[in-house]
């Protein structure tokens, strides 16, 4: 089929043809932005999934429809090992400026740009100049204590876009990866600033051990934040993200090659969209057939192994790639803690720091004490392809003993 018109859109953030299955959250957002801009109280919220299921392309949408409503926003994306207020002060920054075009800088204005130039000394980022004047004065949120400064900082922003009959939106992506210290900065901003009901709303999304993290951040935040879970989606509405597309260009697929795909993608939204633009491009005319799809699979495969999948398995150590190697030999999980290490040959304690470390980068999550599973869907099998023998491992002894 013609690829120029090939309508999928497989890719980290990219908005699908066919957003589907996502109806419910959106309105909810959509409903909390409102009440925010109506002077009402709004929660915020975490959206919370496995990769692949399509939080950032939900965020961005969400983003979006802030603006449309007339919020001014900021967003981030907490890669790890990176500074918050060195990712968050140019966005402040911006908004600052973007706050002074609506009005000559007030007070409230300056108050925000003094405390954003303090802040940004504190944490020794570069700010770059304002282009009205800026009086250093000390005590706005330049302490050096991100738990004490940021919530500061936020909340007289947030002062001055209501002295501005507007409101802000904070989007944050991937934010297991936010050290403790700012999540907990984070957290308390969203709380000193809920509690004065001023204009601002804050959207997350990240991985499923967020809801542990902020709950250990502080205690509160299981009612300070709505947790909506972001999963793969339900039969109809993947059927509905992969055929409408092919529909709206005058293709279709028939109902076995449908079946194929979903078993193959398990519906998640990202591999949907990965099997759709694959299968496209090699399927010779319309309809699509299960043939066509069998053909095409070793590519999608071979695709996802080479990019999707390889790019986390790179990051990890030889030791983490053999525990992964381990979980992927009992299935796609959760599985028991004790028996990974059991079938990696070694006891529960040998591995433990390396359990830690796969969490801490993302790889795995508990859902329960004692259980770990794959943050990446299909990840088991990306793992037998890439680590065909499994071998058991032997701990070094230290010298001396």
């Amino acid at each position: 089929m013609d690829r120029l018109r090939n309508p999928y859109a497989p890719g980290a953030g990219l908005q699908p043809p066919e957003l589907a299955g996502r109806d419910a959250l959106l309105a909810d957002a959509s409903t909390d932005m409102d009440r925010v801009l109506a002077g009402r109280p709004a929660k915020g919220r975490m959206l919370i999934g496995l990769r692949g299921v399509g939080k950032t392309v939900l965020l961005n949408r969400l983003r979006l429809g802030a603006e449309g409503k007339g919020f001014q926003t900021l967003r981030i994306e907490a890669p790890e090992g990176a500074s918050l207020p060195a990712l968050l002060t140019p966005e402040l920054r911006h908004l600052v400026h973007t706050l002074d075009l609506r009005r000559r800088a007030g007070r409230t204005l300056r108050q925000g740009a003094n405390a954003l130039a303090g802040f940004a000394k504190a944490f020794k980022v570069n700010v770059g100049p304002f282009g009205f004047g800026v009086d250093l004065a000390p005590g706005e949120a330049d302490s050096g204590d991100i738990e004490q400064d940021l919530p500061r900082l936020l909340a007289i922003v947030a002062q001055a876009a209501a002295d501005r009959n507007t409101a802000i939106a904070l989007f944050v992506d991937e934010v297991q990866y936010l050290a403790a210290e700012e999540l907990g900065a984070v957290i308390v901003g969203c709380h000193e600033i809920a509690q004065r009901n001023l204009p601002f709303l804050f959207v997350g999304a990240g991985l499923p051990q967020v809801v542990a993290l902020s709950g250990r951040a502080k205690s509160y935040a299981e009612r300070l934040f709505d947790y909506p879970a972001v999963g793969p989606l339900d039969p109809a509405d993947a059927r509905a993200a992969l055929l409408k597309p092919a529909r709206a260009e005058g293709a279709d697929f028939e109902p076995d090659a449908v079946e194929l795909i979903l078993a193959g993608a398990q519906n998640y939204p990202y591999f949907i969209q990965e099997w759709g633009f694959q299968v496209w491009n090699a399927a010779p005319a319309s309809p699509v057939t299960a043939g066509m799809v069998e053909t095409a699979t070793p590519d999608v495969l071979a695709h996802l192994d080479g990019n999707f999948f390889r790019v986390r398995f790179d990051r990890l150590t030889p030791l983490e790639q053999k525990y992964l190697r381990a979980m992927a030999e009992l299935g796609p999980g959760p599985h028991a803690t004790g028996q990974i290490a059991e079938t990696l040959g070694v006891g529960t304690s040998a591995v433990a720091s390396v359990r830690q470390r796969l969490i801490t980068k993302g790889m795995i999550w508990s859902q329960r004490h004692g259980e770990t599973a794959f943050t990446v869907p299909l990840f088991d099998g990306f793992m037998k392809r890439q680590m065909p023998e499994l071998v058991p491992h032997v701990p070094q002894r230290r010298r001396g003993t």
